[in-house]
């Protein structure tokens, strides 16, 4: 007898979304397909038995791997999984002004204590986004897929350029359009969503708001698992690392990126865009796993990722995808600084050029990694003037990165007579103060 599809309009699949119960909806997705238990196990690759205590479990204690292959095989859509997993934060009503919940009362001395890292942000806007993390407002304008490619280009080319206070305020709004967008269910709305949340990780881990940057990648990766897109899964992990890595779980952060490399790898990398999302997870596992200290598996991952890049085509690709041996090169610095190899991360950068890097916020980057190599081999003096260099090209990445910042301080402190040491602090003084940010 030829399986039925479920018909998602029923009054008992929305009874069963409503109250979260991911196990009944299984149950009743299976039924109403007119398969057996052991026909879902034969399906997905699981024992009736396993099929069994998923659908019976209270809360069901399973990954979300496997509920995505159980509602493959049952044709349940990424939307309603979503639902009944209850992963979308709550929405903000246009009726009345959404009220703060009891979740954001937090002690005005924390609160400020954690706004400390992020001086070169207003306050005002890193409340709202915290806010808005916590009830999504509602969109500003329809929230249509042309709208959300506009904003997310537009918060993109913010990131890119190191305009951070216009891109915290920003992400309120740019998450909100994406939500609702996503009320459609369907995977690519997903994979948008969670593109939208990596990209509100990259910014709050960069001012060092990893509290909030938490919150963030765990709904990327959520939302990027349900879209089923190996390319949106990879952008999620690099993203989901980055926050790892600073909580001092390294080694969680070489696993993550190291599976989710394996899963663009069996897409076959037929097209431009697999191949440099893969070559770029290279990248990410190597320095996951020079954070964790597995120098062999390290150097071994960089390698490959050389190899990798060498074989991209020459036409570049976007921003988010510019792959290339110039940036695979930067990576290295990072992994052999990590390693503790300074003077080795140094001669591996000597031949970077800025104009190599289509962003400011790359070539800003490329300037502070030099930098911290430099300062790890303990030569204040070419420190000194690779973070002069860097705040000429991308002030942000000198002013906002609480690691840059720590450099700076402890030049100042320590080396105040060396040369582009006093330039240095000076530039940096001056532009805390023209934008009246007090650093």
């Amino acid at each position: 007898m030829r399986a039925q599809v479920p018909d998602w309009t029923s009054p008992r699949a929305h009874r069963l979304i409503a109250d979260g119960d991911i196990g009944g909806l299984i149950r009743w997705a299976r039924q109403q397909r007119g398969w057996r238990q052991i026909d879902l196990g034969k399906a997905t690759g699981y024992s009736a038995s396993a099929v069994s205590r998923l659908e019976t479990a209270e809360r069901p204690a399973t990954d979300l791997d496997m509920l995505k292959q159980f509602a493959d095989a049952l044709i349940i859509p990424p939307g309603v999984l979503a639902a009944v997993l209850g992963v979308t934060p709550p929405r903000a009503t246009t009726v009345a002004p959404a009220q703060r919940p009891a979740a954001c009362e937090e002690d005005p001395m924390k609160r400020r204590s954690l706004l400390a890292a992020s001086l070169a942000v207003p306050a005002l806007a890193l409340n709202h986004l915290d806010e808005a993390l916590a009830l999504l407002p509602a969109p500003s304008s329809a929230p249509t897929t042309d709208r959300l490619t506009t904003q997310y280009r537009q918060a993109r080319a913010q990131f890119n350029r190191g305009a951070h206070a216009e891109l915290i305020a920003a992400l309120p709004d740019l998450l909100a359009t994406a939500e609702a967008c996503a009320t459609k269910g369907e995977a690519a709305d997903y994979a948008r969503l969670a593109a939208c949340y990596d990209l509100a990780t990259e910014t709050l881990s960069k001012l060092g708001r990893y509290d909030a940057s938490r919150i963030t990648a765990d709904r990327s990766n959520t939302y990027a698992r349900i879209s089923g897109d190996p390319l949106a899964g990879a952008a999620s992990a690099r993203a989901f690392s980055i926050v790892l890595r600073h909580a001092g779980r390294a080694a969680t952060a070489q696993r993550i990126t190291l599976h989710a490399a394996a899963q663009v790898e069996t897409t076959g990398l037929t097209t431009p865009a697999q191949a440099r999302v893969f070559a770029q997870m290279l990248c990410t596992v190597a320095y996951a796993a020079a954070e964790a200290g597995d120098r062999d598996r390290a150097l071994e991952m960089i390698r490959d990722a050389e190899r990798a890049a060498a074989l991209l085509p020459e036409l570049p690709g976007p921003p988010t995808l510019s792959v290339t041996p110039a940036s695979v090169t930067l990576y290295k610095v990072g992994v052999l600084w990590s390693l503790g190899d300074a003077g080795a991360a140094v001669h591996a950068g000597q031949d970077l050029r800025p104009e190599q890097f289509a962003t400011a916020e790359r070539r800003g980057r490329l300037h502070t990694d030099m930098a911290r190599a430099w300062w790890r081999w303990g030569k204040p003096e070419q420190t000194a003037h690779a973070l002069l260099a860097a705040h000429r090209t991308a002030p942000a990445e000198v002013r906002d990165r609480p690691s840059i910042r720590a450099i700076v301080t402890d030049l100042a402190q320590r080396h105040p007579r060396t040369s582009g040491v006093r330039e240095l602090v000076a530039a940096t003084r001056q532009r805390a103060a023209s934008t009246n940010l007090g650093w």
